[in-house]
């Protein structure tokens, strides 16, 4: 095995931001595989006394292993910055879709379907022991 770098993956567009860094595309060099890429800033974590909590994001998405919740592929550190690189959701943001796909909102149908995912994934959670917000 070979150690994973910032060097292992090309780094594309942010596909979000959160409140201790951004979300961006990044695809493994060696193989093409698309992946997200959540670089949480060392200082804002600091800042905000955020270890424990990246700590332990990390150590549930590593557990995780369900279609509809992301999951940690691979981990690493810059000076700057804790990177978990995870699984990627085609399909966009669902608050993009709610706002940006014609008129806002969704029909009955759609707005089941979306549901039952979300129920879905956060039945997995809670049968690994993992309570979510």
């Amino acid at each position: 095995r070979q150690s994973v770098t910032k060097d292992t993956f090309r780094q594309y567009r942010i596909l979000g931001k959160g409140g201790f860094g951004e979300v961006c595309a990044c695809q493994v060099r060696a193989t093409g595989k698309m992946y997200a890429c959540k670089k949480l800033e060392k200082k804002r974590i600091k800042k905000r006394k955020g270890e424990a909590m990246a700590l332990n994001e990390k150590q549930i998405l590593e557990k995780l292993n369900s279609r509809f919740v992301v999951s940690l592929a691979y981990a690493y550190e810059t000076k700057d910055a804790l990177c978990l690189v995870l699984t990627i959701m085609n399909g966009g943001d669902l608050k993009f879709h709610i706002y940006n796909m014609g008129n806002p909102g969704f029909e009955g149908a759609r707005v089941v379907f979306y549901a039952a995912e979300i129920c879905c994934g956060l039945q997995h959670l809670h049968q690994e022991g993992i309570v979510y917000r």
